[in-house]
């Protein structure tokens, strides 16, 4: 059905609608430095070719959860992402997903935004 929240490309991509807006509202109360975080890890991640709209959402909603408890507990980014965040995300995206076809420039894009957002601290 046209409009239906639950199918087709969005809905697999980012997963029924109410659950992204939730999840977008959670990650704009991040502190700035890991909102940016997020966001590099956002765009990284829609690289991926999505299963599901169920695990998609499930996917964004753990990266969220994973990022306030951090903000909460004032742990630096780069503890959060390890030394290289191209293999956090990838390993992260890997109990999700069936993979997808990542160019060498969007990895060099999320090294650099994550280390934007680590200078933010």
């Amino acid at each position: 059905m046209p409009g239906d929240d639950k199918g087709g490309f969005i809905g697999k991509l980012i997963g029924p609608k109410r659950r992204w807006r939730q999840y977008r509202a959670r990650v704009r109360e991040l502190p700035p430095n890991y909102r940016a975080a997020v966001a590099a890890i956002e765009r990284y991640m829609m690289l991926f070719v999505p299963s599901d709209g169920e695990r998609v959402a499930l996917q964004f909603e753990d990266l969220a959860d994973l990022f306030e408890r951090a903000a909460a507990d004032e742990t630096p980014i780069r503890e959060i992402v390890g030394k290289d965040p191209v293999e956090f995300v990838e390993t992260f995206v890997q109990n999700y997903s069936s993979g997808g076809y990542v160019p060498d420039r969007s990895r060099k894009r999320l090294i650099a935004d994550i280390t934007r957002a680590e200078e933010g601290q």
